[in-house]
């Protein structure tokens, strides 16, 4: 539960995180093969309709593609801050 409510808050303050994003995308030392996965992987879970929890269910459809959503973006960020610290 800890970790929703980590993943939730990462949601809610996105917004600081986007030139983060920007950046992994911009970065040469991160694989253009990563960049293509995170980015179908995104696009793919919120396009497709096959979900953990369907989201005709009210309240908790939308869960899991936060959850996901969340933790995939949380991913890049931390795959971008490692590898700024290794310059």
């Amino acid at each position: 539960m800890k970790r929703f409510f980590k993943r939730l808050l990462f949601l809610l303050t996105f917004w600081r995180s986007i030139p983060k994003i920007v950046r992994f995308y911009r970065m040469k030392e991160i694989k253009l093969s990563t960049k293509v996965i995170y980015t179908i992987a995104i696009i793919g879970y919120l396009a497709l309709p096959f979900d953990l929890i369907p989201d005709f269910i009210v309240g908790l459809g939308f869960v899991d593609d936060v959850f996901i959503v969340g933790f995939l973006l949380d991913r890049m960020i931390r795959k971008t801050i490692a590898q700024d610290k290794k310059r």
